[in-house]
């Protein structure tokens, strides 16, 4: 079953960083719009549940800003793995805040009728401690 399911990931997502409809596209325009300071257009990029539990783009952005400073001003943004994980779809990311360090996220994705959308996103690790 297991193997059925990458088969079909594998498939469903091949290129899927290259492609315009890719879970991939959706984050670098949710990127996009938070450096353009577009928060009805970041807000759109989030699933259904994230929508409805925030309401609105502005308590959207707030919880951006007071959770994930990095997100919602970052630097450089490079994707990385895609994979499956307990029936989820991740992928991960390194996110350079303003001071050029590097913070890695997981972010959930889900294809809807209305195309992929985040349905969350997990600080995974930050820089390393210097001493």
């Amino acid at each position: 079953m297991r193997a059925i399911l990458l088969l079909v990931l594998t498939i469903l997502l091949a290129g899927p960083l290259q492609a315009q409809d890719g879970p991939g596209s959706v984050i670098r325009d949710q990127f996009q719009a938070f450096r353009a300071d577009d928060l009805p257009r970041a807000f759109s990029h989030a699933s259904p549940m994230i929508q409805g539990y925030f309401q609105t783009p502005d308590r959207f952005g707030r919880m951006v800003e007071q959770g994930y400073p990095q997100i919602r001003e970052p630097g450089e943004v490079t994707l990385q793995e895609l994979r499956e994980e307990g029936g989820r779809l991740i992928q991960r990311l390194t996110v350079f805040d303003g001071n050029g360090l590097p913070h890695l996220f997981d972010y959930e994705v889900i294809r809807t009728e209305n195309g992929w959308k985040i349905n969350g996103v997990r600080y995974v690790k930050g820089p390393p401690m210097s001493v």
